[in-house]
């Protein structure tokens, strides 16, 4: 299935790791994925593969231990695993975004700390920025972080952190009394050290079990109580009380690529499977594909999953080069995660009654696509980017 989603420009070495992961989700993932995903399991064996493959690495810099690769790679990585399964690109996502984190804004000391051990996958991210009774609105954060002779005492409750049971680090984000007017600049990003597992892990630190999900089985996502956990000041990432904001938002950045190239990976999948179905099944004495009908939705599939995977790879691209994103990054998240439900639906359909059986693929897939339309900010909270990104660059004159 070669024909869809290909990159021009793309270095020997990047057309090397991507091959390389290709294959390990072909003979590693695929097969796989239905039963530690129906039994809501963790996927050990396959997370150690990509350990070894240098995946929790691949953009942290050289000098840490990293692959050094560009957003771009790690966007196409994630594209090939979702289409997989689309919970082992959860596994790295947050890791990615915590990693990324540190390298932009995180001191030597706190680069030196982290970064070796994360490359390696020793100490694996999550990523925390909501709560229950928070939406969209972050500068309404309620969790606080009271400031001490020797550090600071957080209080307060987490919500949909995606590895917050198997992860070790934590990137927090929390209200802090900076005597800001701003309300996100009263906002701090903490770097949290805790064992894996659930229960209460740390003296102050509950994380109280799996939240269970329609989809996206396997990764464990939680909540997260903090009741007077104490935390060094050399722990707020950057050493920089009231930049949270600003440095989460960064992270959220490269995070809406993830999610787009996740959206992609699943689109691909949902195509792959709906096209070798369509040439399989027979009805008036022909294979469905032969009927204009399912002919006509297959061509417009296709056309979804080219325009997402180049709308995505132009917004990874972009944010490699320095340039600003949040617009093109918006838009990818936007279009990819909602062609991926309309190509995974579509796909759905054609497989008949046979979509609704746990025996078939596509139903995973019918799970797992809704998610893209939520992570990272909703389609409105894109709209609501990209407008503001529009209406900046073509200010009226008059």
């Amino acid at each position: 299935m070669a024909r869809l989603a290909q990159t021009a420009g793309l270095t020997d070495v990047q057309s090397e790791i991507l091959a390389t992961v290709r294959q390990f989700v072909d003979k590693e993932v695929i097969p796989h994925a239905q039963e530690l995903e129906h039994a809501d399991t963790y996927p050990t064996d396959i997370v150690e593969g990509m350990k070894e493959m240098g995946l929790f690495g691949i953009t942290i810099p050289e000098e840490y231990g990293g692959l050094g690769e560009s957003l771009l790679t790690y966007a196409l990585v994630v594209e090939e695993i979702a289409r997989g399964w689309m919970s082992v690109s959860g596994v790295i996502n947050t890791h990615f975004i915590v990693a990324h984190m540190i390298s932009r804004h995180g001191t030597e000391a706190q680069k030196q700390h982290f970064l070796p051990r994360m490359a390696t996958g020793e100490v694996r991210g999550s990523f925390s920025m909501s709560e229950p009774d928070l939406g969209s609105d972050v500068a309404a954060i309620k969790t606080r972080a009271k400031k001490t002779d020797d550090g600071y005492v957080i209080d307060g409750s987490k919500m949909w952190l995606t590895n917050g049971g198997s992860s070790n680090l934590i990137a927090l984000l929390v209200k802090t009394d900076e005597g800001a007017e701003k309300p996100h600049q009263n906002l701090t990003a903490f770097l949290v050290e805790k064992p894996e597992g659930f229960g209460e892990v740390a003296p102050g630190l509950t994380i109280p079990g799996k939240i269970d999900k329609m989809g996206y089985k396997g990764v464990d996502t939680t909540e997260a109580v903090f009741d007077g956990y104490k935390i060094g000041a050399d722990m707020v990432l950057g050493e920089a009380p009231g930049k949270g904001f600003a440095y989460m938002m960064d992270g959220v950045e490269v995070g809406r690529v993830n999610v787009a190239a996740r959206a992609c990976g699943i689109a691909i999948r949902a195509f792959e499977l709906a096209v070798e179905y369509a040439q399989q099944r027979k009805t008036f004495g022909k294979a469905i594909a032969e009927h204009q009908a399912v002919a006509f939705k297959l061509a417009e599939m296709a056309t979804k999953v080219e325009a997402a995977h180049l709308m995505m790879v132009n917004a990874a691209r972009l944010k490699d080069s320095g340039e600003r994103n949040d617009v093109e990054a918006g838009m990818a998240k936007l279009i990819a995660s909602e062609y991926c439900a309309e190509v995974t639906q579509d796909a759905f359909r054609i497989h008949g009654g046979y979509g609704y059986s746990k025996e078939y693929e596509i139903e995973r897939l019918m799970r797992e696509a809704p998610f893209l339309l939520i992570g990272e900010g909703t389609s409105e909270i894109q709209k609501t980017i990209i407008s503001r990104g529009l209406l900046r660059e073509y200010k009226s004159r008059s």
